[in-house]
């Protein structure tokens, strides 16, 4: 591979990032954290506040997990923040808050992988190591012509030591870098191999083969969910339950859901009055995706087991999951009639 080309492609197309410019490990791990399933575009916003809120590993992990859940709030898979936490916690136990230089100490670290570790002592500690991620495999597949499906655990290995062998000596961060923005750009799902530095080498330009490349097993089938979403207030309080520990939406608040056509009553044993249908909501999440159906409905203040009424002052500070932040935020757009003055006040 012609690096060099690839490195004045690089210069002169990189886009500016607030990570990219002499990051700090901190800065690596947080940006790479967020990056995975999301768009740039929509991360910049969330780095830049969650580092004005969070600006060290040690006030990261003083921070309450709430506050980090609410903070990461419209990213999506959870985890990832409750891991950053955790990790954060950990390292501010085990090394003074700071993220160590060793891939071996790294892995220990929660929620770090081989690509986030590889990230981490390539941009921030400047070794020569590799960092696979999707773009990097789709570049280096089509490179090398590899018509293996990549996501066989035995060719992913494979195109690791292919990048790995083809890093230079001499700054080979900045080509690791250059692989991963060459993905982002220019080869892409559709790629545009005439824009490409690589052309002229490339298997899969050269046999026009792009289009084919790289190859992928039969993806699992997306599982459809309908659910009606009772939307519960008292004077001063919305009923909520929190996602369970270990589950996809854990510590998220969600209003009370079933199956269509359940009897809400029945299953809350609540005495609801109706005041209106609110817009619907369609969200993804893992293998699912979810088709809500939110009703409004007025109650007097009961203890439901499994349930917490979350008084109106306090939802701003809640994190909720993707979905029902969305009903949230339709609740205060339709503007129905008889919600408590002071709730409205409230809504995002």
């Amino acid at each position: 591979m012609d690096t060099e080309q690839l490195r004045q492609w690089f210069f002169k197309n990189r886009r500016d990032l607030p990570w990219r410019e002499d990051p700090s490990p901190y800065e690596v791990w947080v940006s790479e954290v967020m990056l995975q399933q999301t768009q740039v575009s929509v991360v910049v916003p969330y780095f830049k506040r969650w580092m004005t809120l969070f600006p060290t590993i040690t006030k990261l992990a003083e921070a309450p997990l709430e506050r980090v859940i609410k903070i990461w709030e419209g990213l999506g898979y959870y985890s990832r923040a409750r891991n950053l936490h955790e990790g954060a916690r950990y390292l501010t136990e085990n090394h003074g808050g700071e993220l160590p230089s060793s891939g071996e100490e790294l892995i220990k670290v929660k929620g770090l992988g081989p690509y986030t570790v590889g990230a981490i002592l390539s941009f921030a500690f400047k070794k020569r190591e590799a960092a696979v991620d999707g773009n990097v495999l789709r570049v280096l597949s089509r490179f090398y012509g590899i018509e293996e499906p990549i996501d066989l655990g035995k060719v992913q290995k494979k195109v690791w030591e292919l990048c790995e062998a083809l890093l230079p000596k001499k700054e080979p961060w900045i080509i690791m870098e250059a692989l991963i923005e060459l993905g982002a750009l220019v080869c892409k799902k559709t790629a545009s191999c005439s824009s490409c530095p690589l052309q002229k080498e490339c298997v899969a330009n050269r046999t026009s083969k792009a289009d084919l490349l790289p190859i992928k097993r039969s993806r699992e089938k997306t599982i459809h969910l309908h659910r009606d979403v009772a939307v519960i207030h008292t004077e001063d309080a919305f009923l909520l339950r929190k996602g369970e520990s270990g589950r996809v939406m854990a510590g998220l608040a969600e209003f009370p859901y079933f199956e269509r056509g359940t009897a809400i009553e029945d299953s809350l044993d609540l005495s609801l009055t109706p005041l209106c249908s609110l817009p619907e909501v369609t969200h993804g999440f893992t293998k699912y995706k979810a088709f809500l159906y939110p009703h409004l409905y007025r109650a007097l203040h009961k203890e439901i087991e499994g349930y917490e009424w979350i008084l109106f002052e306090k939802i701003p500070i809640t994190p909720f999951s993707s979905g029902h932040r969305r009903i949230l935020q339709g609740l205060s757009m339709a503007e129905p009639q008889g919600l408590p003055k002071k709730l409205i006040a409230l809504l995002p």
